[in-house]
């Protein structure tokens, strides 16, 4: 082979490598909210305790922190504090692993679950109750649902 030759199939061959599909290197945000949301699965039937943050009880802030920590997310601990830090979003524009926040005793908000789909949220709704799935469109929660947001 000529060595003109051979430099234009070289040449070639490295600038088809770049023309190929990129890697990617971190998860689409996507993928995570899924990941919060199979780590809360596992959760389910959990008893809730006040100040619970797994593996084995929850309170509602636990059990959001305990599945994003076990989906690679720092967050924080508090109901308040992870409402302080979510990106808001709009009901119409809820994904799986976003929270859902209620103001169950005014002025403050004080419950918090996990966005899982179709219209269900995954919580430890309250002292002698177990981590569960609840509906949005159940009157209770509609009725006290304040706001929704993605840490991720």
């Amino acid at each position: 082979m000529r060595p003109a030759a051979a430099a234009l199939i070289l040449t070639t061959s490295l600038l088809a490598g770049c023309g190929g599909t990129p890697t990617r290197t971190a998860a689409p945000d996507g993928d995570i909210g899924l990941r919060v949301v199979s780590v809360a699965e596992t959760r389910l039937g959990r008893p809730y305790r006040y100040g619970g943050a797994g593996p084995r009880t929850f309170d509602c802030s636990g059990l959001v922190q305990y599945a994003h920590s076990r989906a690679g997310l720092a967050v924080p601990r508090t109901t308040e504090q992870q409402l302080r830090h979510a990106r808001r979003v709009q009901r119409r524009h809820l994904r799986p692993g976003d929270l859902v926040f209620f103001r169950l005793e005014p002025p403050k908000v004080s419950h918090v679950g996990i966005y899982a789909g179709n219209g269900r949220f995954i919580h430890a709704p309250s002292s002698g109750k177990r981590v569960s799935y609840a509906r949005l469109d159940n009157p209770y929660w509609k009725r006290h649902l304040v706001a929704a947001g993605r840490l991720y």
